[in-house]
């Protein structure tokens, strides 16, 4: 039975940046999309031109986010808007900028995005699994060690990586089930609701 360093659950924006992040670390990456395509989100975002980032400094980014947005600055502190524009910059993905920073493709594609980050996946030798739904995350003495996918069959893995979304867009794949893993992972899980931004 094949053993991975880390199995990626989710082919959206956040499960393609973790699984080329874990590639690059040289891990032995599996990342497992419960739809036929990945980066399905991307690929309707900014209208299918894909809007990036932003260009705005982060604290113009931060007062704009619904609630208390100084959450944001941690992980800001990791990998801001800038380090994403030279990301895909390096990638060969062109960035134009638009009203109020917006960053998009050149290309005003939202497919080229979607392809530089496939392309990146393959460069690591991260293994993809399509058309593939994941039953549960599995545990072992509160340490987790694989999932389980709707067929039954387990795959083994030293850390899972959950990004699959809330349930925003439920034709992209996003239907809350990452909510009951978190929960068994021990986090604790808020009320949903809609946000409103300003």
């Amino acid at each position: 039975m094949n053993t991975y360093d880390v199995i990626v659950i989710g082919g959206g924006p956040s499960g393609l940046m973790a699984a080329i992040a874990a590639g690059e670390q040289k891990c032995k990456v599996l990342l497992i999309e419960k739809k036929e395509k990945l980066g399905r989100k991307l690929l309707i975002s900014g209208g299918g031109r894909c809007n990036v980032t932003n260009r705005l400094p982060i604290d113009e980014i931060i007062k704009h986010i619904p609630g208390n947005g100084r959450f944001l600055y941690s992980a800001f502190a990791e990998f801001n808007n800038y380090d994403i524009i030279r990301f895909f910059e390096n990638l060969g993905v062109k960035l134009k900028e638009e009203d109020h920073g917006r960053m998009f493709p050149i290309s005003n594609n939202a497919k080229s995005v979607v392809d530089a980050l496939i392309g990146q996946l393959k460069k690591f030798g991260v293994e993809i699994k399509t058309n593939t739904p994941v039953k549960d995350v599995l545990f072992e003495q509160d340490q987790v060690v694989g999932v389980m996918l709707n067929d039954g069959k387990d795959i083994k893995a030293k850390t899972v990586v959950i990004a699959v979304g809330g349930k925003s867009v439920p034709q992209t794949g996003s239907t809350g089930d990452g909510y009951a893993w978190a929960k068994k992972a021990g986090h604790t899980v808020t009320d949903l609701y809609p946000l409103k931004f300003r």
